[in-house]
């Protein structure tokens, strides 16, 4: 089923698309999923996300966090285990055996650098499984009016004991501060959270993201939440 919009703030509406012909075929994000090795349209200069694992700590009311780009011979026993827990089953669709997540994995770092799966480390203990991505490059961008420079993110707290604490709204606050802080091209936070998953929706209200548009992609219907770099003119 084709990505659309059902309904979209005004102010948003105004914004252009961005031209098919930027997109990847298959980028990747906006599904839950990774793009084939190879499905990433031609190869972008530089570095599409500005190097994510320098962009340093992040003090939060929680203490020091940092984001840790993945490697598959570290990271992956846990990250899967985080995936088979039921209540991330139910919105990330890849709980089954490691080798499920392991190829999500390998898709995203094959690619050219628009998206990257990171660990998300508190106090020294990695508690969450975040992806970094350019949202204009995503096939995202094709339901709602992308700018250059767009950034997505997605989120996933590990273990029960971090959620129910308030963690998720401090930690996207946080995340999202860094991006604008380390990309000054960008001039926007994205996120696609599932339209039923309410308490992720509420935590990126309260992260200080808005509620933007009902959005219909392949695997969900997502509401688009959007942190903006500078305070929307109400014109």
């Amino acid at each position: 089923m084709p990505a659309t919009v059902t309904t979209i703030d005004t102010a948003d509406a105004r914004e252009a698309r961005l031209p098919d012909g930027l997109l990847g075929p298959s980028a990747g994000a906006a599904s839950g999923t990774a793009a084939a090795a190879g499905g990433t349209g031609a190869a972008l200069p530089g570095e599409p996300l500005d190097h994510v694992g320098d962009w340093g700590r992040a003090a939060t009311p929680a203490g020091a966090f940092h984001l840790l780009p993945v490697r598959i011979e570290r990271d992956l026993p846990r990250v899967a285990r985080w995936m088979n827990d039921p209540a991330v089953a139910a919105f990330w669709e890849l709980s089954g055996p490691e080798e499920v997540t392991a190829a999500h994995l390998r898709r995203q770092l094959a690619g050219d650098g628009r998206c990257v799966p990171c660990l998300g480390v508190l106090e020294g203990t990695p508690m969450s499984y975040w992806e970094i991505y350019r949202a204009d490059l995503d096939p995202l961008a094709r339901c709602y009016p992308a700018r250059p420079h767009d950034t997505g993110v997605h989120l996933l707290l590990g273990g029960a004991a971090d959620r129910g604490r308030g963690l998720g709204p401090v930690l996207l606050r946080a995340v999202a501060d860094l991006v604008l802080a380390r990309r000054p091209r960008c001039s926007r936070v994205v996120a696609e959270p599932d339209i039923r998953n309410t308490p992720s929706v509420a935590a990126f209200l309260t992260a200080g993201f808005r509620f933007s548009a009902e959005i219909v992609l392949p695997a969900k219907r997502a509401a688009l939440m959007i942190r903006d770099r500078a305070p929307r003119d109400p014109s």
